[in-house]
């Protein structure tokens, strides 16, 4: 089973029917959402790491699925993912040794999928060009 990409399509059409049926609820949810991941004197990968761990203490597939995809794309690597996570063992014991590795293979397929995008990318450039990578894109929750 996919925790990454197939746990955010199966969420995709029931997240985007009740964004429909409230749509000032979910107006000022993302407000929140982006005022409280803004970089600030923590920058936006640590608070997506941190918000990674906090989506394994809750046991929620869907934020753990978005916020390793965040993660990602604000740079953060395999190890750092790992030690967010491992911080959640000791404040949530067993559960989150289950939840971490959801976690982990989620992270882990966003960033082999940006990686293996990232070399597609620099083998299609013409010689004598340059490229940023792992330049920091925007996130949002599966919707």
């Amino acid at each position: 089973m996919g925790y990454g990409k197939t746990v955010r399509d199966e969420l995709r059409v029931p997240t985007r029917e009740l964004r429909h049926a409230i749509p000032l609820v979910y107006a000022g949810y993302k407000e929140l959402h982006d005022s409280a991941l803004a970089a600030g004197v923590l920058d936006a990968r640590t608070k997506e790491l941190i918000a990674l761990a906090i989506a394994v203490s809750k046991e929620c597939d869907g934020c753990i699925a978005a916020h390793a995809h965040a993660a990602v794309q604000h740079g953060a690597t395999p190890q750092e993912a790992a030690e967010a996570i491992g911080v959640t063992f000791l404040m949530n014991g067993g559960p989150a040794t289950v939840y971490g590795a959801r976690a982990f293979a989620a992270f882990r397929e966003f960033y082999d999928q940006r990686a293996a995008t990232d070399r597609t990318a620099a083998d299609q450039q013409p010689a004598g060009s340059e490229r940023v990578i792992g330049q920091a894109n925007g996130h949002q929750h599966v919707g």
